[in-house]
């Protein structure tokens, strides 16, 4: 089954296309990546699947189901697109549980959860304005799985960690696949790319190409 499908989509910003055309297809469980020079368009391509940009041009579905960019009905989609934010003044459990509030979905056990599975300890009481930025970028990851969703859309998402922080992280996503969670990652690391990807893309000029990584 693919839970993701891109067809025909293009988005230009100033008259400069940096998605032509694109079509994707993305099975549920794999963990697909996308590559590509800074500016290449990786990180609009992942605006468009989750609704905070509008394509001009062509159809997305999830699931199954187009998306309607006018009633934004796109749910059950973790994201980590930038440099994640959070009150500095607050521990981790309290920037994550206030954002768990805000939708009602879980408990507060299953928010510990997410940050114990990023390798964080939830009854840490450091404030997050003290974290490094690798304890920032995990905390972002938990952020991201803590209302389970069933796709991830992860940009640079081992950006800033050290090499325990790597392992967990990578750990982590290949624990997901196999919980049947579906993961699109753009990265420059591309060891993440090769250790953890089914597919990866290339972005190029606005076309996107499936690259062999045998």
């Amino acid at each position: 089954m693919n839970i993701i499908e891109l067809k025909d989509i293009s988005k230009s910003f100033s008259g400069r296309k940096v998605l032509n055309q694109i079509n994707l297809s993305i099975k549920k469980g794999d963990i697909v990546g996308l590559i590509g020079r800074n500016g290449s368009g990786k990180t609009v391509l992942m605006k468009c699947i989750c609704g905070f940009l509008t394509p001009e041009q062509g159809r997305i579905k999830l699931r199954g189901k187009n998306v309607d960019f006018q009633k934004n009905n796109i749910e059950n989609i973790g994201i980590i697109l930038e440099t994640p934010g959070f009150l500095e003044q607050e521990t981790a459990l309290n920037n994550l549980w206030y954002l768990a509030n805000l939708r009602n979905l879980i408990e507060k056990k299953e928010v510990e959860n997410a940050i114990e599975r990023v390798g964080l300890n939830p009854k840490e009481k450091k404030k997050v304005k003290k974290y490094s930025m690798g304890m920032r970028q995990r905390l972002g990851i938990a952020q991201a799985i803590m209302e389970k969703p069933d796709i991830l859309l992860l940009d640079e998402p081992t950006n800033s960690l050290d090499e325990k922080g790597v392992e967990t992280v990578r750990k982590l996503f290949l624990q997901l696949k196999k919980e049947g969670i579906t993961i699109l990652i753009a990265s420059h690391n591309m060891e993440d790319i090769y250790c953890l990807c089914d597919k990866v893309y290339r972005l190029t000029d606005g076309v996107l190409k499936e690259e062999c990584i045998l």
